[in-house]
């Protein structure tokens, strides 16, 4: 999907976003303690709503976006001092190697064209020891809910480049290099598997 129809969208994606409140709630519970104290990069932030819900906890975040208007529409929002937005591309992050204790990327890898591209930054950019957290929309086909909310999103002209499985899907994060300590899948319109990733090099 190109950059474009993510600029149109930017207005409405939270609002979009308001039925999943109880699944996005998890998530808000699950990830501010898991990056209590740390220094975060948040990849394709949309409108800031993860950013806002959990930067509190971190010592610092830098939530970015490569949607000019998702990021101008997140700067509209109030939301903790310790919080930055910045237009950045998954696949050519402008941080140097090691700059982060966490990486957070939610709901994009599957309308990436190279989203093993964007693992690959991810793995420079995040310090020995860091974490992954990469909650992802799978089973696109499965199901009446995942099957109608699927073609609806075809239809406004979203397009999903993989589309995994659950089990696939941490079987990918697995063959490119990360090591799923926890997941959980999570039912929503179309359901989300929730992971959190350490690097195989790391022992």
């Amino acid at each position: 999907m190109t950059k474009k129809k993510w600029d149109i969208y930017a207005p409405v994606y939270e609002l979009a976003m308001r039925p999943e409140r109880k699944t996005y709630q998890y998530l808000y519970d699950r990830i501010r303690p898991a990056v209590r104290g740390k220094e975060v990069l948040e990849i394709a932030t949309g409108p800031g709503l993860l950013a806002r819900h959990v930067a509190s906890a971190a010592a610092r975040m830098i939530a970015t976006d490569y949607s000019e208007k998702m990021i101008a529409e997140a700067k509209k929002r109030e939301c903790p001092d310790n919080l930055r937005y910045e237009v950045a591309d998954a696949t050519a992050l402008p941080y140097g190697d090691n700059s982060f204790d966490a990486v957070l990327i939610a709901n994009a890898l599957h309308v990436m064209p190279d989203p093993e591209k964007a693992l690959r930054e991810i793995g420079r950019v995040l310090r020995p020891g860091g974490i992954l957290i990469a909650p992802n929309f799978v089973n696109h086909g499965t199901g009446f809910g995942g099957r109608f909310w699927s073609g609806v999103l075809k239809l406004a002209g979203i397009r999903f480049e993989h589309r995994w499985t659950a089990e696939e899907y941490l079987d990918w994060l697995n063959a490119h290099g990360w090591r799923v300590v926890f997941s959980k899948e999570l039912s929503a319109r179309i359901t989300m598997m929730y992971a959190e990733c350490e690097r195989k090099t790391e022992r």
